[in-house]
């Protein structure tokens, strides 16, 4: 039984192996040198392509918009406690409201950034018809091929589609708190801040804390949605470092500078997931 176990693991382990870490080590190697074009013929650079990268404006560009994105974070998690806090006062139908907010969650990139790119249509788009239906028109305008406005518009649908799963996780983490710990709370004059202060947040720390790392890990990788909504404009004014590698790679053929844009969006993501799961383990 041990034996066939472990057959069974190795035949899983050996795929991820090489298409997860051999591809990432491919790929570092690859940012090493000079390869453009289709045809993998390219010599040792070093660091070349990294240093071109850090003077490239369009670059930076793209690791402010990526790091701009996790204003949906804090913006996704205040909507979700406060969503979270109205379904557990044991509200009648409160399960088919947590379906009906985590729905958006279960929608592909794709899907969403369809459907707010028709929200955001400048004649017949929801948000404009809102506006002008409730004397706003002057508001009224391209949401998403305007330069000024297009980062606010991804970072709305991001909130819209994340709120559901912040909910969701923290509903949860309410659910697990004994009742008679802010009964006891409250029988001692504590107001409604004090008791979240001192008893529900500190109860919701891990559930808050997971959610921000996956919320991370999202808007790090969100390609999809912003490609499905603005194809990086207008311009390059949505370009993410998602996007950004996408273009070097496969528009510009510019190989070896997407694979090093690549490795720094992973040392990203690594800085964020290594301190996490050392809590983690520490904490067990």
């Amino acid at each position: 039984m041990r034996k066939s176990t472990l057959l069974i693991l190795l035949i899983i382990l050996i795929p991820a192996l090489y298409f997860v870490y051999g591809m990432i080590a491919w790929n570092i190697r690859v940012s090493f040198t000079d390869w453009k074009g289709a045809i993998p013929s390219s010599n040792f650079v070093g660091l070349e392509n990294y240093s071109n990268l850090f003077q490239d404006p369009l670059f930076w560009r793209s690791l402010w918009n990526t790091l701009l994105l996790f204003l949906m974070i804090p913006c996704s998690l205040g909507l979700g406690l406060f969503l979270a806090t109205l379904l557990n006062q044991q509200v009648k139908g409160a399960r088919v409201f947590l379906i009906i907010y985590l729905m958006p969650f279960a929608f592909s990139f794709v899907v969403t950034g369809v459907v707010w790119a028709w929200m955001y249509a400048p004649t017949n788009g929801a948000v404009n018809t809102i506006l002008r239906s409730i004397g706003l028109g002057s508001l009224a305008g391209g949401w998403h091929t305007d330069p000024s406005t297009v980062m606010l518009s991804i970072l709305l649908a991001t909130v819209w589609q994340f709120t559901g799963y912040c909910t969701l996780i923290l509903f949860a983490g309410l659910k697990s708190i004994p009742q008679k710990e802010i009964d006891a709370a409250k029988s001692k004059g504590a107001s409604i801040f004090r008791v979240y202060r001192e008893v529900v947040l500190p109860r919701l720390k891990i559930s808050i804390l997971t959610s921000v790392v996956v919320l991370m890990i999202f808007s790090l990788k969100t390609f999809d949605l912003i490609w499905v909504m603005t194809g990086g404009g207008p311009g390059t004014y949505s370009y993410t470092l998602p996007i950004f590698v996408v273009k070097e790679a496969f528009q510009k053929l510019h190989v070896a500078s997407a694979a090093a844009a690549g490795n720094i969006l992973v040392v990203i993501v690594l800085c964020i997931i290594i301190p996490y799961l050392y809590w983690s383990f520490r904490k067990r």
